[in-house]
C-alpha cells in the first residue's frame, strides 16, 4: 500500500472538515516585541469545495448508525466516519492520487477522528475558547477562498447536506485545536546556530526532489464515475484541445477558465501555486520532471479525470537573495475576560473608520491604544520579508495595496488592525537571509514537535473500539 496516498487523503480531512482563516501569535523569540510575528509550521487551512457535478452526499441513503469507537466516554459514529470517508475520496480524485482501499481508508480516517476528539477534549479541558467573531472570520475566508459569497457558500453546504450551525462548529473545532496546538507545542521547539549552518548546507547539496519547489498550471477535465467509453473519449477529446491550445501559444488562463473543472480554473489562474514538490500528487510531480519552465504534459489521466500541466515556476526549495518586503504597522488589543475578540474588533472597525474618514491618525491610535512593543513608533513593525509574519497577518497584509487598511485580524494574542505603508524589492543581508532560515528549520521541527505531542496525547487517551466502520 502507498502510504503517502494515504497521508495524502488525511491531510485533506481537516481541511474538508471545515477550515479557514485560523488565529496566529505575536512575536517569535529573539525578535524584540513588537517587531514580528512568529512564523507558524502550517499555514492557514482551507476549504476547497468539490465541484458540483460530483454529486450532493444528501441524496445519498443513509443507514442506520451506530458507535464505532468511544474516546473517554466520548463516542465516534460510523455516520461521522462514513462523512469524513466521501469527503477524503473526493478530494483524493480531484488532487489524481491513486485510491486506496476503501476499508484501509476508512481505518485512517477513524484514527484521524479519535485524535482530534482526544484534542479537543484537552482544549476545553484547558479553558481554551473561540469567540463567535473569530468564526466568523474563518467562514468569511472560506467563502473568499472559493470565490463566493459567505451566503453562497451557505447554500452550496445545504446542497451538500451541511448546515450552516454543523459548518460553524466545525469551524470552531479546528480552531480549537490551532489554538491547543499552538500553546502546546511552540514552546518544544528551539533552533539552534548549528541547525541552520545544516540547513544551508544541505540546500547546497542538489536538486532532488524533497528540496524542489513548483508552481504547476492546471487544467482539469473531470470524468464522471462509472462513465461510458463514449464519455470518457468525449472528455479526453476536450483535454486534448486545451492542451493544443496552450501549445500554440494561447493564454493559459483563458484556456483553464474555458476548459478546467477544477477550482483554480476560474479563481487562481489555472496555476495550483508554489509549493514543495511532495505537497502534489506523485502523478503530477513524475509527469513533470523532466519538463522545463513552461513545458506542457498531458492530456494524464487520473481517477478524477484528464489533466494538462505546465510547469510556471520550479525553485530549488532554499534562502531567496532577493525578496518584495513589506512595510507595515498595526494596533493590537489584547483580548481575555474584559475584552472578547468581539469586542475588540468592534472597536478596531472604528478605529478604521476614524482613519479613513480624516478623523484620526492611525499612528496617533496605535501610540495610544496598542497592546504591543510596537505602540511606541505608532505600531510600526519595520520592514519585513515573506515568512516574517504568521499566515493569518500575512495573508491580509499581501492582500493589501500600499496606503489601505485590512479588516480586524484574529491573532491568539488578540486582534490586529493593520496598515500597508509601502513595498520594495530588496536583497537580503546574509544576517536576513539566516533568518530566513532559521523561520524555515523552525517549520520543519515544529512540524516534528506536533507529531510527537499528538502521540503522546493519543497514549493517554482511553480509547475503545466497538464495530469498524461501514
Amino acid at each position: 500500500m502507498n502510504h503517502r496516498v494515504i497521508a495524502l487523503a488525511i491531510a485533506t480531512l481537516a481541511s474538508l472538515m471545515s477550515q479557514g482563516a485560523l488565529a496566529q501569535g505575536l512575536r517569535p523569540s529573539g525578535t524584540p516585541p513588537g517587531k514580528g510575528l512568529t512564523a507558524r509550521p502550517a499555514a492557514a487551512p482551507s476549504i476547497t469545495l468539490p465541484p458540483e457535478t460530483s454529486g450532493s452526499s444528501s441524496s445519498a441513503p443513509r443507514q442506520a448508525d451506530f458507535i464505532v469507537a468511544v474516546v473517554n466516554s466520548e463516542p465516534v459514529t460510523n455516520n461521522e466516519v462514513r462523512s469524513r470517508l466521501a469527503r477524503a475520496e473526493v478530494q483524493l480524485a480531484q488532487q489524481g492520487g491513486a485510491m486506496p482501499a476503501r476499508d484501509l481508508l476508512a481505518r485512517e480516517v477513524l484514527e484521524r477522528i479519535i485524535l482530534e476528539r482526544a484534542q479537543l477534549q484537552q482544549a476545553r479541558e484547558s479553558g481554551i475558547k473561540v469567540d463567535d467573531f473569530a468564526v466568523s472570520q474563518a467562514e468569511q475566508g472560506v467563502a473568499r477562498q472559493n470565490n463566493m459569497s459567505v451566503d453562497d457558500l451557505y447554500r452550496r453546504l445545504a446542497r451538500d447536506g451541511m448546515g450552516k450551525e454543523r459548518f460553524r462548529e466545525e469551524l470552531r473545532n479546528q480552531l480549537l485545536l490551532q489554538r491547543l496546538r499552538e500553546r502546546e507545542v511552540e514552546a518544544r521547539v528551539k533552533v539552534s546556530d548549528l541547525d541552520i549552518d545544516q540547513y544551508l548546507r544541505e540546500q547546497q547539496k542538489g536538486n532532488d526532489v524533497a528540496a524542489m519547489e513548483i508552481n504547476l498550471g492546471h487544467v482539469l477535465v473531470l470524468v464522471p464515475e462509472n462513465a461510458s467509453p463514449v464519455q470518457v473519449a468525449e472528455r479526453q477529446a476536450r483535454a486534448q484541445r486545451a492542451a493544443d491550445k496552450v501549445r500554440a501559444g494561447e493564454d493559459f488562463a483563458a484556456v483553464a477558465r474555458e476548459f478546467s473543472d477544477a477550482p483554480e480554473g476560474q479563481r487562481a489562474n489555472g496555476q495550483l501555486g508554489l509549493r514543495p514538490a511532495d505537497r502534489y500528487p506523485e502523478l503530477f510531480v513524475n509527469s513533470t520532471l523532466g519538463l522545463p519552465v513552461g513545458g506542457i504534459v498531458g492530456p494524464v489521466r487520473s481517477p478524477a479525470g484528464f489533466h494538462v500541466l505546465k510547469v510556471i515556476e520550479r525553485v530549488t526549495a532554499g534562502v531567496p537573495t532577493t525578496v518584495v518586503q513589506s512595510h507595515a504597522r498595526h494596533i493590537l488589543l489584547r483580548t481575555g475576560p474584559q475584552l472578547s475578540e468581539s469586542a475588540a474588533a468592534t472597536r478596531l472597525a472604528d478605529y478604521r473608520r476614524r482613519v479613513q474618514m480624516g478623523q484620526a491618525d492611525f499612528a496617533a491610535l496605535a501610540r495610544e491604544h496598542s497592546q504591543d512593543g510596537s505602540s511606541k513608533e505608532g505600531g510600526d513593525l519595520g520592514w519585513a520579508t515573506p515568512g516574517r509574519y504568521v499566515p493569518e497577518f500575512e495573508q491580509a497584509l499581501n492582500a493589501l495595496k500600499p496606503g489601505d487598511i485590512s479588516e480586524p485580524v484574529v491573532s491568539r494574542f488578540g486582534v490586529h488592525l493593520i496598515q500597508l505603508l509601502e513595498r520594495r524589492e530588496a536583497k537580503l543581508t546574509q544576517r536576513e537571509q539566516r533568518d530566513m532560515a532559521r523561520d524555515t528549520v523552525r517549520e520543519k521541527k515544529l512540524d516534528e514537535a506536533y507529531a510527537t505531542w499528538a502521540q503522546e496525547l493519543r497514549g493517554r487517551a482511553y480509547v475503545e473500539y466497538r464495530d469498524p466502520p461501514q
